[in-house]
């Protein structure tokens, strides 16, 4: 059976959640523009001193920015862009091709009975998250 992108996710979703995976996604980017926003700032109030205060400033908020919130897997998969999500599905689907199941339950069942495809499915996300995403995955042993 043809499976859909949302029925991938869903079994990600379970897969992450019966492992108790967290991930740390650090913003860089966000860090990166708090920094330049607060050293201009600085420096149109301040003049030269104002940029050497508004780049500490920035500096410190931009770190704590990016230091990254562990939050649980399942959330951060659900707000990924359609594009993003459609790659999770294109290597599930080479996994998942020669099972035989008629709703997005039974697929999980299914995967749940066998701890190979777990593993298999569960090595995409995390490599997915680490390589992608760039975070950082806490996960129960």
């Amino acid at each position: 059976m043809p499976i859909n992108v949302d029925d991938v996710m869903q079994l990600y979703c379970h897969l992450a959640q019966k492992k108790g995976m967290k991930a740390a996604v650090k913003h860089t980017g966000r860090g990166a523009l708090v920094v330049a926003a607060s050293t201009f700032l600085g420096g149109l109030m301040g003049g030269p001193p104002g940029i050497v205060i508004g780049g500490a400033f920035g500096g410190l908020l931009g770190a704590w920015m990016t230091s990254g919130q562990f939050r649980p897997v399942p959330q951060i998969l659900l707000e990924l862009p359609p594009a993003e999500q459609q790659k999770l599905y294109d290597e599930a689907a080479v996994i998942l091709r020669h099972l035989d199941w008629t709703d997005v339950a039974q697929l999980t069942a299914l995967v749940m009975r066998y701890a190979n495809l777990q593993q298999k499915l569960t090595a995409v996300l995390k490599n997915y998250l680490t390589k992608q995403l760039k975070a950082k995955i806490q996960h129960r042993k």
